[in-house]
């Protein structure tokens, strides 16, 4: 990762990534004996830090141990992402695709878990995926659009031309069929 410049507003650590747009975005808890609490979103806080998006639609999903995701665009309604990881762990993965960025074909790859509370924020333009690390990973995303059903898109997620670094798993991967079946990215 290049050079980064961090932006704190409220709970809220904003660090840039090497990636226009991509950010990491840490979190303080507030815990004792009972547990902890924290934000998950505060859009002030997030303005702040350069995020000025209008969440519309919430989603969940639960994967086991080697679920490879991805990687997936939206064609015609490009959507922005806030993810992070309930329960469990995964390597998270953003691939730009905005042409004419400097960064386009280049990739941007967190760890997210439970424990880290660390979210990620990925723009509009963008391949995104991402692979469970842990027996069993519970993910959530906020999107700035509502999804539409004939408007996916995706490239492999082992495609050469992204050279993306994913963590090895003790396990094979699993893969959806539809993700055995993406195009090589021609960029």
């Amino acid at each position: 990762m290049a050079e980064t410049k961090a932006i704190t507003s409220g709970n809220f650590t904003f660090t840039k990534t090497s990636i226009e747009g991509v950010t990491i975005i840490d979190v303080k808890a507030y815990g004792d004996d009972r547990g902890y609490f924290m934000e998950t979103y505060k859009r002030p806080d997030f303005v702040a830090g350069g995020i000025d998006v209008e969440f519309v639609q919430d989603n969940q999903s639960s994967s086991v141990k080697g679920v490879l995701r991805g990687l997936h665009f939206e064609i015609n309604h490009p959507q922005s992402k806030l993810v992070r990881v309930v329960k469990g762990e995964v390597f998270d993965v953003a691939v730009d695709l905005r042409e004419g960025s400097p960064t386009y074909g280049k990739w941007e790859g967190v760890v997210l878990s439970a424990e880290n509370k660390r979210q990620f924020f990925i723009p509009r333009g963008f391949a995104h995926g991402f692979l469970v690390l842990s027996d069993e990973a519970e993910f959530t995303y906020k999107c700035d659009d509502v999804y539409h059903p004939n408007d996916e898109g995706g490239y492999m997620y082992n495609d050469p031309a992204f050279g993306i670094e994913w963590p090895q798993v003790d396990c094979e991967l699993i893969l959806s069929d539809k993700d055995q079946k993406h195009p090589a990215f021609e960029g």
